[in-house]
């Protein structure tokens, strides 16, 4: 390994900086949500950089920018490093950002070095990642993976009855690629942590070998629309108070599933949502976490199950859709052992670490080797447009990846 060989950190912040300007938020984040007119924008600076950096794109019927770096040897399968441009409606400047931008970085200081190497490398900024406009989350990558089909994805709606389709269509990112015909040799994701350890162990680098699972469960509870004042405690069918008690029960299911586990309740929708009448329906989601696929399931029989209880005991009724799920990963030893090598030659501070978020790796690696590196964010604060990381921090990231990238792309003297 050229240890002296380091991205161009100022470069690299610049080019944050200036993305962040497309799509601003209103407290200093960003809001360029998937398919967009913003998102559109910043597709459309992203690809001049990468004609600047001699890149030739590439696009799927999901809209996934494909940017490649030519190798040596054209029977070479390409080393893949990426992660999304689109963000949350209160988003941060870093989320997804980080790591398309400085694999951008990666191959702009290797060109400026005149390093050739055996493999392609291909910059990727997958479609669809957060999936806060249309669900699930990681939808581009899980096409891909041939988790999702294309029709089901064409056919994910907005608030607004958009069609995911129909968006693509309009900002005219629509390409001509199948999605998942491209074959991988490796796959490397550079994220912030989104979490507070790395920034609570004072260590610069997050070497990923594991994404935790998860279940969102979709409740419905129905109960019976009455005024809150004139109806008896007694002859309440309250769905509200149902939605409470599986709270404090998903809380406790959580906590006996101890270590490494966590659930909770994000979002909530009462109806008719007045202060004085009992809510006629409540749906709600839980999301629960684990590493350990047994575990995973296990806590999602015992909600389910003492839900139902819950429920029965107050004459509500109560419904259950599994609306998101992807099993627990285990990302590639070999790649992982490369990013741990690196950080030590680089001499980085490090630590192993397990990724409490879902990202489009987790469904890259069905289908090829693939592992991330993290870099701390200050106090775990993401999905926020108060999200913030240090130049330092994200320049320590991407020298790892840079490293752990050419071991594995092979450099040719």
């Amino acid at each position: 390994m050229r240890k002296n060989l380091k991205i161009d950190s100022d470069r690299l912040w610049q080019s944050i900086m200036d993305m962040a300007e497309i799509g601003p938020g209103i407290a200093g984040g960003c809001n360029r949500q998937t398919l967009t007119d913003e998102d559109a924008q910043g597709r459309a600076l992203f690809k001049s950089w990468c004609d600047d950096a001699g890149l030739t794109m590439g696009v799927d019927k999901m809209g996934t920018m494909f940017m490649t770096r030519a190798g040596t040897d054209p029977d070479a399968l390409p080393v893949y490093v990426g992660s999304h441009l689109d963000t949350q409606p209160t988003g941060g400047k870093y989320d997804g950002v980080l790591g398309v931008l400085a694999a951008l970085e990666l191959v702009r200081t290797l060109n400026d070095a005149e390093i050739k190497t055996k493999h392609p490398i291909v910059v990727t900024n997958w479609a669809n990642e957060e999936g806060a406009r249309f669900s699930p989350p990681m939808l581009a990558s899980g096409v891909f993976a041939g988790v999702n089909t294309l029709d089901y994805a064409y056919g994910r709606q907005d608030l607004e009855g958009n069609t995911y389709g129909d968006e693509l269509k309009r900002i005219d990112w629509v390409g001509e690629e199948e999605v998942g015909a491209r074959k991988m040799h490796a796959y490397f994701e550079y994220h912030i942590e989104q979490g507070p350890v790395l920034e609570a162990e004072k260590k610069e680098i997050g070497v990923v070998t594991h994404c935790q699972g998860l279940w969102w469960l979709e409740f419905t509870l129905t109960g019976k629309e009455a005024h809150t004042g004139s109806t008896p405690m007694a002859m309440r069918t309250n769905a509200g108070l149902a939605m409470a008690r599986i709270f404090e029960m998903v809380e406790e299911v959580t906590m006996a599933a101890q270590p490494n586990a966590v659930g909770g309740v994000g979002q909530v929708t009462f109806s008719p949502n007045s202060r004085n009448v009992l809510p006629g329906t409540v749906v709600f989601t839980v999301d629960i976490r684990t590493v350990d696929q047994v575990k995973l399931d296990g806590m999602r029989d015992a909600i389910k199950e003492k839900a139902a209880h819950i429920c029965a005991g107050l004459g509500v009724g109560c419904s259950v859709e599994q609306v998101g799920h992807f099993d627990p990963v285990t990302f590639d030893a070999g790649l992982v052992e490369k990013v741990r090598n690196a950080a030590v030659e680089l001499g980085y501070s490090h630590m192993d670490l397990v990724s409490g978020a879902g990202h489009d790796a987790c469904w890259a690696a069905k289908v090829a080797p693939a592992t991330m590196i993290m870099c701390p964010c200050v106090d775990g604060l993401s999905h926020n447009e108060a999200e913030d990381i240090s130049q330092e921090w994200a320049t320590a990231g991407a020298d790892v990846m840079l490293h752990a990238v050419l071991e594995t792309a092979e450099i040719v003297e």
